[in-house]
């Protein structure tokens, strides 16, 4: 079995990829048509799905700052969003009852708003999934979209201890002991090293805090993203992240395919779920009304609106725990199966076309923003320095530093990380926090006095994309960038950028320049 389901996740995502679809969407329809011919989810399948969402909760905390959580338009735009939801959809799903349509007509009103419930809340795996396809984690609505789905899990939580009666055990209130432990804990980070322990280091505290948290009735993934949050100041989390990232993505094979393996619809059942799927538009609607209230930028909202706007997995647990409890019957459980699939494909396909849509319609979305914007929303520009780094890693430091040394004043870094832009500001490097993938970004600044651009980012799609919105925006001078592999780097210079720097040769050859030239002073 465990061949035949890694054959058909295979061949499905390669087909999904050759239609510039998500693999991810090659991985739900494998799941589906696994079980269509008879297979059955074993074990290694379900274990596979709740590692990978486990890992994919405690990456997101190593990357999350809980101040981001603290602002309203997260907090406040998450809850106001479902209780408005919940109101307008149990609305809306009372008139298909009223209507006699299919499975509607014979259910409660109460039955009726557990179920918008259930739909109220968004993917965290297809949102994290796209975010990270596309380069975006970092960015301004990224980072908006990772808080709601962090509020979200939160009242999810909630709800199942209300709904199952399982309360957390007095054994919970140690946990809060862990911040006193917190030196010990970075000490031992610290030992690991840089080998094969940081992976595994990762998924000791990632498993240790989910198990450690179901032990005192706690929903474990909460333990594994609280836990990631908690270490999210380390030094190494970054590194911790990065070595978990392949685990993760093949972990997450396995929750697609769960999906599929739920039941066998029927076409009424399908019908049922394509209906479901109808209200999606009014999920981005009230998230982008909710956002531009909030004084966030037209883009912004319309992005994060767009990949919020999905039926989460959560769903299948309310609708698995309500069949369980009478209040649902079975077939409902594959009706939101299918709402749910039929939603990731959706939210896929739409946000490959999300930047291009935007550009467009921009006059359209950006009416609806309110005059006065969020402080971080606004930009002051160093009108003196003609040169642009843009991403502020290792990459990106050490070309800012050569350019520094050699032109002194005449270049600035860029970065969507603010706690990374606060951290250089505090070490004398002059960089600003900015989204440049951003239309808005570069029609708000003097570009007309750039004169080189460097993308020091690892994304092929953030470098495409950043030269795509210089080039809207009338940008005359050079552009620069890194790629990893030959094909990369072709794929780069058709697309329009002036150099390309292939990471690893020029590595090669500025160690090897480097090395010659100390033994020049020994042959003279």
């Amino acid at each position: 079995m465990d061949f035949i389901w890694i054959l058909f996740a295979f061949g499905c995502g390669m087909a999904a990829k050759s239609f510039s679809l998500p693999p991810s969407i090659g991985y739900l329809s494998a799941g589906f048509l696994l079980n269509f011919l008879g297979f059955q989810a074993d074990d290694s399948i379900n274990t596979l799905a709740n590692l990978g969402i486990t890992l994919m909760l405690f990456t997101i905390g190593l990357k999350l700052n809980v101040k981001d959580l603290l602002k309203k338009e997260v907090w406040l735009g998450s809850l106001s969003h479902s209780v408005t939801w919940v109101l307008l959809g149990a609305l809306l799903l009372k008139l298909f009852a009223l209507a006699a349509i299919g499975y509607f007509a014979d259910l409660s009103f109460y039955t009726l708003g557990l179920i918008i419930f259930a739909l109220s809340f968004s993917s965290t795996v297809c949102v994290v999934k796209l975010m990270e396809d596309h380069g975006e984690m970092r960015t301004r609505h990224g980072k908006l979209a990772v808080g709601i789905l962090v509020i979200q899990d939160i009242v999810a939580v909630i709800f199942l201890v209300v709904a199952t009666g399982k309360s957390p055990t007095l054994w919970a209130l140690l946990l809060l002991s862990a911040f006193l432990i917190k030196p010990l804990i970075n000490k031992l980070i610290d030992q690991v090293g840089h080998g094969e322990l940081i992976p595994l280091t990762g998924f000791f505290l990632a498993f240790g805090a989910y198990e450690l948290f179901e032990l005192v009735s706690i929903k474990g993934d909460l333990g594994a993203l609280l836990v990631g949050m908690y270490l999210a100041s380390h030094s190494k989390a970054s590194e911790i992240n990065k070595s978990l990232m392949g685990f993760k993505d093949l972990f997450l094979i396995g929750f697609f395919l769960s999906i599929g393996f739920t039941a066998l619809p029927t076409i009424e059942m399908l019908a049922m779920a394509g209906l479901l799927t109808l209200l999606i538009p009014v999920k981005f609607c009230l998230f982008f009304f909710l956002f531009t209230q909030f004084k966030l930028r037209g883009r912004t909202s319309y992005l994060t609106a767009l990949a919020l706007s999905n039926f989460s997995e959560f769903g299948l647990i309310i609708a698995s725990l309500s069949t369980k409890n009478g209040w649902l019957t079975n077939d409902w459980l594959v009706i939101l199966s299918l709402a749910v699939s039929l939603s990731f494909i959706i939210t896929n396909i739409t946000y490959n076309y999300a930047h291009q849509i935007f550009t467009r319609h921009k006059s359209f979305i950006c009416k609806y923003e309110r005059k006065s914007k969020l402080s971080e929303d606004n930009f002051i520009q160093p009108c003196d320095a003609p040169i642009v780094v843009i991403g502020m890693g290792r990459v990106g430091m050490g070309a800012y530093k050569a350019l520094d040394s050699q032109a002194a004043g005449q270049v600035w870094g860029l970065d969507a990380d603010q706690g990374k832009i606060a951290w250089l500001n505090d070490n004398n490097v002059q960089a600003f926090c900015g989204d440049a993938e951003n239309i808005d970004f570069w029609e708000n600044i003097e570009i007309e006095k750039l004169e080189l651009i460097l993308l020091a980012l690892p994304q092929i799609q953030d470098i495409k994309n950043i030269t795509l919105q210089l080039r809207h925006a009338n940008y005359q001078g050079q552009i620069a960038a890194i790629a990893r592999f030959d094909d990369e780097r072709q794929e780069i210079e058709t697309f329009g950028v002036d150099k390309v720097f292939n990471f690893y040769t020029e590595a090669g050859v500025g160690f090897a320049e480097e090395s010659l030239a100390m033994m020049k002073p020994n042959k003279q």
